[in-house]
């Protein structure tokens, strides 16, 4: 899936991280959340699968836009 696919919720790519990669929550098409972020080494999660860290400052920005 590519990026264009997904509405961005948060940030709108203009501040600090200009290269549109800052830690980000997206909506699919489908109404699946995609969460991106720094790597997180808290523990080793289950194959296939992957840990992100995103400030709680981005997830309250999500779900303001997604009126929740």
């Amino acid at each position: 899936m590519a990026r264009e696919e997904l509405t961005r919720l948060t940030g709108n790519g203009n501040g600090a991280c200009g290269e549109d990669d800052c830690p980000n929550v997206y909506r699919t098409a489908s109404g699946s959340i995609v969460v991106q972020g720094d790597v997180s080494e808290a523990f080793t999660p289950p194959q296939g699968e992957g840990l992100v860290e995103i400030p709680e400052s981005v997830l309250r920005e999500a779900v303001r836009a997604l009126g929740w």
